[in-house]
């Protein structure tokens, strides 16, 4: 058993974690068709022979993820960006995992056909936080991303709001999904209802609410950040060594300016 929100599922069967998707694009080196699927992986490689028995094949384990390099700079910046800040909001957390360009895999029937997506961001609540080589389904009790963004470029936003987005409604069912362009700074958020992505509505200051990071997310200096629901920027940890040490120094001014005050009225501060 697992547990999803509105309930706890039964743990499926390893071949049975992702169905086919229903449409093949030919132009995607990602998906294969049936007739080719079933040459790359026949039926009967998932069974071993004990005597006159058939038993299952164990899933592989311990896969190593593989992702392509990012686009950019800017893609780069913004994934190690959500990072750094969620990482560091959460630093007192051990119940989850947040990762970047790192391959998911969810089909065990798929892996030699390679139909498996690496999103640019993710993350899963309610699991260990450790480091991983992937995030592979059927080792991690059938827990699927609560939270996916994809960084948007020119030869992958058609799959982002296409292929990708129906994949993680329809087969991972990640809850909350947004994506978000660099250069034109397009961004665009969705959430699970019944089984559906709705549009996330934006507010006054055009942030979109995450329900399952309790967190905002909006552009601020051009970049995706978090916000907390006060609509606190969440700093970096470089950000946010930076204000306490401006913090000190005000307290320091301050400090100072009564010291100044007290000696003009003939009190010594240090003998307080």
């Amino acid at each position: 058993m697992y547990a999803r929100r509105g309930g706890t599922l039964p743990m499926p069967e390893p071949e049975l974690l992702a169905p086919d998707t229903p449409e093949i694009d030919p132009s995607d080196p990602m998906q294969l068709s049936p007739e080719q699927s079933a040459l790359e992986e026949p039926a009967e490689a998932h069974f071993s022979k004990e005597g006159d028995r058939e038993l299952p094949v164990m899933p592989p384990c311990n896969l190593d993820s593989d992702e392509p390099p990012l686009e950019s700079d800017l893609h780069l910046q913004q994934m190690i960006l959500f990072l750094e800040c969620l990482n560091w909001l959460w630093r007192d957390r051990t119940d989850y995992y947040a990762s970047g360009n790192l391959t998911i895999y969810y089909s065990t029937s798929k892996i030699k056909t390679r139909d498996f997506r690496g999103p640019d961001f993710f993350v899963v609540l309610n699991t260990e936080k450790r480091p991983r080589k992937s995030w592979t389904v059927w080792e991690e009790d059938g827990k699927m991303p609560n939270v996916i963004v994809e960084i948007l470029s020119d030869s992958t936003a058609q799959q982002d709001r296409g292929a990708k987005k129906q994949l993680y409604q329809d087969v991972l069912r990640v809850f909350d999904y947004f994506w978000f362009d660099p250069v034109t700074l397009e961004f665009a958020g969705f959430t699970l209802v019944g089984g559906q992505y709705q549009p996330l509505q934006p507010g006054d200051r055009n942030w979109l609410w995450s329900e399952q990071l309790q967190l905002f997310l909006g552009i601020h200096d051009r970049r995706l950040r978090f916000f907390t629901p006060d609509g606190t920027l969440v700093p970096t940890p470089a950000e946010a060594a930076e204000q306490e040490q401006q913090q000190r120094q005000a307290s320091d001014r301050r400090a100072e300016q009564l010291a100044a005050k007290l000696r003009e009225l003939g009190v010594d501060p240090d003998a307080l």
